[in-house]
């Protein structure tokens, strides 16, 4: 893919994905009013979780608490109990913890909104803090994650060996208009139609752009 035509893919990825729901942690955002802890708390709980599992473990975590004070209250095996059956749970329950404790010890209940603040909670890394800057404080910023890393390599876009290479070389590459949005875009697209192992290159309306690195077999 040549420089020039990344405007053309990103207009033809926003019609495609548009028959396909929304990422979890936008959904959350939403109906939250962007609240920068709810897109913290169910982008932890998204890590290695499929989004409805994600969905619906936010919600009924959320309805028993949505801010840092509230939820901190709530025991382990409560938190563990809502969140069942997303990835690591027992895991993530004692983040979520540990998270609530350092925002109000450290920043008075509020979350941070730079990244290397962000970086210090338990279980942030770049992909969850870069969701929470952009989506949940609409700064600027380019969330990766796996689907993002993929399909920028296989369109030939960049060429990066990690996530975070690859958030490193969209900042210089990608215009800046389309940092936000970036993640929202691929994430749906990746998951639906540009798949990992045998993507759907026939139905796909960016082919003339995509350079297929990395694909040996498609449909």
């Amino acid at each position: 893919m040549q420089a020039q035509e990344i405007h053309a893919a990103i207009r033809t990825v926003k019609r495609e994905i548009a028959r396909w729901p929304d990422p979890v942690v936008g959904v959350v955002a939403r109906q939250s009013g962007r609240d920068p802890f709810l897109v913290l708390i169910s982008c932890l709980l998204s890590l290695r979780t499929k989004d409805k599992t994600t969905a619906e473990a936010s919600e009924r975590l959320f309805a028993l608490a949505s801010t840092p004070a509230t939820m901190q209250a709530l025991t382990t095996p409560v938190i563990e109990r809502a969140i069942y059956p997303v990835g690591f749970y027992r895991t993530k329950a004692k983040q979520i913890q540990q998270i609530c404790a350092q925002l109000r010890e450290r920043y008075q209940g509020r979350v941070p909104d730079k990244i290397d603040e962000l970086l210090t909670l338990p279980g942030v890394g770049r992909k969850t803090a870069n969701l929470v800057v952009t989506v949940g404080y609409e700064k600027t910023g380019i969330c990766v994650d796996i689907h993002v890393h993929r399909i920028s390599n296989r369109w030939g876009y960049v060429k990066t060996k990690s996530p975070d290479e690859t958030e490193t070389a969209l900042r210089e590459k990608l215009p800046r208009k389309y940092w936000i949005t970036f993640n929202d875009l691929l994430v749906p697209y990746g998951q639906h139609l540009c798949q990992p192992v045998s993507p759907l290159c026939s139905q796909c309306k960016i082919a003339a752009y995509c350079d297929r690195v990395g694909v040996t077999k498609s449909r």
